[in-house]
């Protein structure tokens, strides 16, 4: 089973290592928490914040995956390379358009082939 990690506030970490591993693994949900029922709704999963992640062959997100709540949403693959090059480095973003019928606990995945899985704090979006 994979140990899944979680962000936490970096501003409350010493060491710039320590946040620089959390910040740039950690998944970040950016949607708008209310919507009409039956309108299409716009989920953006970044990946890091202040600090870029490796897209080598050998340590690079492999996939961000979204759930509503245990639910599989949508899943985006990445081979290594196919964002920010081989030896690049970058805060990956991912676009799902999803429809929306009833509120929503939105979770984002996303796994790095070096560093496991990381999860993201649950967004609640109103459906009205």
């Amino acid at each position: 089973m994979l140990n899944v990690n979680k962000y936490v506030d970096i501003n409350t970490l010493d060491k710039e290592a320590k946040k620089d591993y959390i910040d740039r693994h950690s998944a970040f949900i950016e949607v708008e928490k209310e919507v009409a029922k039956g309108e299409m709704l716009t989920v953006t999963v970044r990946v890091g914040d202040e600090y870029p992640h490796p897209d080598d062959f050998d340590h690079y997100i492999s996939y961000v995956q979204l759930y509503n709540g245990q639910t599989l949403l949508a899943q985006a693959n990445f081979e290594p390379g196919a964002v920010f090059g081989n030896g690049g480095k970058g805060n990956l973003r991912v676009t799902f358009n999803i429809m929306a019928n009833k509120n929503l606990n939105l979770t984002a995945m996303a796994y790095c082939t070096k560093h496991g899985l990381w999860e993201s704090d649950t967004v609640k979006v109103v459906v009205k």
